[in-house]
């Protein structure tokens, strides 16, 4: 009889959990703050415009962006821009397995697949007042005009580098702090959502 699994994974921001629950906005104001744990990352390098990226992008079923600030998404992989010949593959299956699978699309090429699931956490910033929970310590414009949905980048929020992506036009924005930064990234945001809970000054 095989012995019962269970994943001994703790999240870098179980411990903030309730915090993030009760920091939760509701209304016109409104904005919440939610830790996606576990997202599968992995990060690419290749020849943007050889055979191996080809292929690459015939198992991911979608395209290597190839401007900054751009992605692209098929199934469950979302594509991001980092670099020339970089990219952060984010997605809902398992690290191991699409792991290999680049891998394998590389096929001794020049280039790297390097799993980085562990290096990062994901915390969702979304509803009416995220944009501007993001601009009290966001140094990019991310008014609609200059960052919409699909769009993302490198940059900072407060003094924590993160990648942040705008998913929706809710607006909904996922962070990608490192693991070892992402308390001080939660507890800041959780401090700059707290004024919404006011009604706005005329």
């Amino acid at each position: 009889m095989a012995e019962p699994t269970f994943d001994a994974r703790v999240s870098p921001l179980a411990h903030l959990a309730e915090r993030m629950r009760a920091a939760a906005v509701t209304g016109a104001r409104g904005v919440t703050l939610t830790e996606w744990p576990f997202v599968t990352m992995v990060n690419l390098r290749v020849a943007p415009a050889s055979a191996a990226a080809d292929r690459i992008e015939k198992t991911l079923g979608a395209r290597l962006p190839r401007r900054c600030g751009h992605t692209t998404s098929a199934g469950p992989h979302t594509v991001v821009w980092l670099g020339p010949d970089e990219w952060l593959v984010l997605s809902q299956a398992e690290p191991a397995m699409v792991t290999a699978e680049l891998r394998e699309a590389l096929d001794g090429d020049r280039g790297s697949v390097v799993d980085v699931s562990a290096n990062r956490t994901t915390l969702e910033l979304s509803g009416p007042s995220a944009r501007q929970v993001l601009e009290k310590g966001c140094p990019l414009d991310l008014h609609p005009r200059a960052f919409a949905p699909g769009r993302a980048v490198s940059t900072t929020v407060g003094p924590v580098a993160v990648v942040l992506w705008q998913v929706d036009d809710a607006p909904t924005y996922r962070l990608f702090p490192r693991s070892s930064f992402a308390d001080y990234l939660a507890r800041w945001l959780i401090d700059a959502m707290s004024e919404y809970r006011s009604p706005e000054v005329p």
